[in-house]
């Protein structure tokens, strides 16, 4: 009984004597018309995962900008460790810029999420030029 060869590459698996390599399934459009794991027209879910998201940052930069604002005030009130809490405030009010850009990010993404469900299920766009 002869052993088969397998050519193990970054992302595909072959085994000798098949035609194409079996995809590891990592994103990519599917071949139904959806992007990766998803249906192709599940506008609803993705809408509302968006807005998981969009709350998740808005929450992340609310926390994050508390705690810079906190760390400021230790600042402050300990002037031995002053430069650890301002180096700590800073670090946190990036943070929350960046947790507020992945709010913002997440709400333009619910929104084309929207109208692409709306523009799938008929209901006309009511803009001023079209």
């Amino acid at each position: 009984m002869a052993e088969e060869k397998h050519h193990h590459h970054l992302f595909h698996h072959h085994k000798e004597g098949d035609e194409k390599p079996v995809d590891a399934g990592y994103g990519g459009e599917n071949p139904e018309g959806g992007y990766g794991d998803q249906p192709p027209e599940d506008y609803k879910k993705e809408e509302k995962q968006h807005k998981h998201l969009e709350h998740l940052g808005e929450v992340g930069a609310a926390a994050a900008g508390a705690y810079a604002l906190h760390e400021k005030h230790k600042a402050e009130k300990d002037p031995e460790h002053a430069h650890k809490h301002k180096i700590e405030e800073e670090v946190a009010a990036a943070v929350a810029v960046g947790a507020g850009g992945l709010a913002f990010h997440e709400h333009h993404e619910k929104k084309e999420a929207k109208e692409e469900n709306e523009e799938a299920h008929g209901k006309k766009h009511h803009n001023l030029f079209g």
